[in-house]
């Protein structure tokens, strides 16, 4: 297997340390902070090494590449973007702690994701709908790299899935300026120009997550091993379920531990490094 390791205070010393403990045969440069080393052994060293020295790593097969994926699914919320949406509507609605303590119990598995966004909209009752474009246009970024892995994507012909559970006020503006193939999200319900801390429909939860990625995957006749999917959070791991390999970006304890690989210290753009 090949050994790609990144980071962005990564050094020489550290490469060449990763060298003599896996064995491994050649070094390539990938980038200012990313390399490739050939014929790796997998060693638990390497795991043990990387954490303590905050690098990601990732044994890959020689021959991976991103066009193997002809499905890439994403997480928005703390993967996509940088902010939890809903966390920053509490903020202006003056209970961000709550909402905030909420999410945080949800992304670690520790709530039903459908009774955590329930919980957390009814806090949003009364918010004015102008607080939606406040965020998007004040507070929400894009995630480092996350604009260069997209771009790829997109010259690759890769079918792009947006699966959030959060609002479709953002996705759907993320979806028109990523050129997303496909958003889907849940829908606020808006009255007199204020949230009325409902939601319009059916929630869209983990299940559905993994509804929507199974179901792109199906009606395009691909194998697992043709699916990407990238997330952060224990509602993220279903539709992980549903792909030959998953990302945990920035990830929750309970995320890492069963995905295909972390990302915990580059951007998105480090999908291109383990894929090239």
């Amino acid at each position: 297997m090949n050994l790609v390791v990144q980071g962005p205070s990564l050094t020489l010393r550290q490469v060449e340390a990763l060298g003599n403990m896996t064995e491994a045969s050649g070094l390539a440069r990938l980038g200012a902070s990313a390399f490739r080393l050939a014929d790796a052994r997998n060693v638990p060293d390497v795991l043990t090494y990387c954490e303590a020295e905050q690098i990601d790593f990732g044994f890959v097969a020689p021959d991976a590449g991103l066009a193997d994926f002809r499905l890439v699914a994403l997480d928005m919320d703390s993967t996509l973007i940088t902010i939890e949406c809903i966390d920053e509507l509490g903020a202006l609605a003056g209970r961000k702690d709550e909402v905030a303590g909420i999410t945080a119990a949800a992304m670690r598995g520790e709530m039903a994701f459908a009774e955590s966004l329930r919980r957390r909209v009814e806090l949003l009752a009364g918010l004015s709908d102008r607080a939606l474009k406040q965020v998007y246009e004040e507070r929400l970024q894009l995630t480092e790299g996350a604009e260069q892995l997209l771009a790829r994507l997109k010259v690759l012909g890769t079918r792009t899935l947006l699966v959030s559970g959060g609002f479709t006020y953002f996705t759907e503006r993320l979806k028109k300026r990523l050129a997303f193939d496909r958003a889907t999200s849940n829908r606020l319900e808006i009255a007199r120009r204020r949230l009325t801390g409902r939601l319009k429909g059916e929630i869209f939860d983990a299940a559905g997550k993994a509804t929507v990625v199974r179901e792109e995957r199906e009606k395009m006749a691909l194998d697992r091993a043709q699916v990407l999917v990238i997330g952060d959070g224990a509602n993220d791991l279903p539709m992980m379920a549903e792909a030959g390999i998953s990302i945990a970006y920035r990830a929750k304890p309970l995320v890492r531990e069963q995905a295909t690989y972390c990302v915990n210290h580059v951007g998105l753009d480090g999908v291109l490094n383990l894929f090239p």
